[in-house]
């Protein structure tokens, strides 16, 4: 059974969009000194992690 390479491409696409933005947020709570809820951080990286791979699935499709 094989992945089609579409699929591949933007589920790496959303693990590397879902860990940059945790990145970028760490480094902003550093810098700026405030800490946002856990909650908040889980919310926003579950957005991320669900909308960058959706699109860049059809974004994918639009490019080539």
């Amino acid at each position: 059974m094989s992945v089609n390479d579409r699929v591949k491409h933007s589920l790496l696409w959303g693990a590397i969009g879902t860990l940059s933005f945790l990145v970028l947020l760490q480094g902003y709570e550093l810098l700026a000194d405030y800490r946002y809820d856990l909650a908040v951080k889980f919310g926003a990286a579950l957005v991320v992690a669900v909308g960058s791979p959706a699109l860049a699935y059809v974004a994918d499709g639009v490019l080539r």
